[in-house]
């Protein structure tokens, strides 16, 4: 093992990430992205159903992103979840959570992602790797050993550091690393907390406001930002080449809206200007407006798979389904105001859905597809023809969908 790769792994062994108690499992799921279940359809499978999904966690960690979907999996009543990770102490914690939940659709195994093509796997059909690979020598190395596992017309959820919302960052791990030399593990973490609370207000560090989380939290997530002995930062052009360079497409960057620079123009002709630039760039773009993106994450598919992917236009037989919500409690909210407000890529935004969205909203069930749906508002009287009611419905997604609340999952469009 390379001297750095050694160095890596100590640190989660002494520090597991993030930090996690399992007997919370007793009482709160956590959920996020990437390997939520509903995303997984949406952004890999085009709306499609997963069942039997075969899935891999590569870098696991204390487990976040394995639990979450081996629990979803679970509910499902199909599916399965391998996990893998370098770290016996996050390892161990994993595996304990999976316990506590009493989830027997887990497989445990300790070890690199770098020794995958050597491990004479069956291929998966999703592949979590989430915030592993900028953590790597050579990140392609790693993006290469996972594609070696993948199927063909499976897909990857995946995240890594982005550069301007970690502005203040590597100039601190330089400071920090010429103060304390090769001191022990605990030490060097002390006088880490006691410089960062030392530098200056005007310190790049401490101006970032996007890091507060980490540089006022647990042992384990300070060290990890800045006392981590490899890890880079990428720009979403950069991200673009690698993910090409192995053979992928980005297929969307979540959540949606803060990847689309209109969010953060509010001039008419800058506005129509982004809005004719290339998807990729109008990425790029919104990276840049933003200044305030930390981390990327995406999902990606082969070049070659045509059918994966996010499903383009509203065919009537596709199932929209609302993530982390029910339809009852967002409509009812919807009642009262048409107005939602959010915060994308750092920059509180207003919205406003169109009349008649509550009704709408209520219906989406998860189960109903558009045509279901439209159905239904007609047999209750509405007077509403279908490009009537797409329009509507592409208002409301236009809206919902850039917040991550509104996906198409568990169908297949016509």
């Amino acid at each position: 093992m390379a001297d750095g790769d050694a160095k890596v792994r100590a640190q989660y062994e002494a520090y597991p990430y993030p930090d996690r108690e399992p007997g919370d499992e007793a009482h709160r799921l956590i959920t996020g992205s990437p390997s939520h279940l509903l995303e997984i359809e949406h952004f890999v499978l085009a709306g499609g159903r997963s069942d039997n999904l075969r899935a891999l966690v590569a870098g696991g960690g204390t487990g976040d992103g394995a639990i979450m979907l081996a629990q979803q999996l679970a509910d499902r009543g199909s599916g399965s979840v391998t996990y893998l990770d370098m770290s016996a102490a996050s390892l161990a914690i994993a595996k304990s959570r999976a316990e506590v939940r009493g989830l027997a659709n887990i497989s445990f195994y300790h070890g690199s992602l770098l020794d995958l093509p050597n491990m004479d796997w069956e291929p998966f059909d999703y592949i979590d790797c989430c915030g592993v690979l900028h953590h790597l020598a050579a990140p392609g190395e790693g993006l290469a050993a996972l594609t070696s596992v993948l199927v063909e017309q499976g897909g990857l959820g995946l995240m890594l550091y982005g550069e301007l919302g970690r502005t203040g960052v590597y100039p601190a791990q330089r400071a920090i690393a010429r103060l304390v030399a090769s001191d022990p593990a605990d030490e060097s973490l002390d006088l880490a907390r006691r410089l960062v609370a030392a530098m200056p207000a005007g310190n790049w560090l401490k101006r970032n406001e996007h890091l507060s989380d980490h540089l006022a939290g647990d042992d384990a997530g300070f060290h990890d930002l800045l006392l981590h002995s490899r890890d880079r930062a990428y720009l979403v052009d950069e991200i673009a080449k690698l993910m090409a360079s192995a053979g992928l497409r980005i297929t969307g960057f979540l959540p949606p809206g803060a990847y689309d620079p209109g969010q953060y123009l509010d001039d008419p002709e800058l506005r129509a200007r982004a809005a004719d630039l290339p998807l990729l760039e109008r990425w790029a773009l919104a990276e840049e407006l933003s200044g305030a993106m930390k981390t990327h994450v995406f999902y990606a598919v082969r070049q070659g798979n045509e059918t994966g992917g996010v499903a383009t236009g509203f065919a009537p037989s596709m199932v929209p389904v609302l993530r982390e919500m029910t339809p009852e409690r967002l409509a009812a909210s919807l009642e009262k105001s048409p107005g939602l407000s959010a915060k994308l890529g750092g920059q509180e935004r207003q919205f406003e859905l169109p009349e008649g969205a509550a009704a709408i909203v209520a219906l989406i069930d998860g189960r109903r597809s558009l045509r279901q749906i439209h159905g239904r508002l007609r047999a209750g009287g509405a007077k509403l023809s279908w490009p009537d009611f797409e329009a509507k419905f592409a208002a409301i997604f236009d809206v919902l969908h850039a917040l991550t609340l509104l996906l198409f999952a568990g169908g297949k469009a016509a």
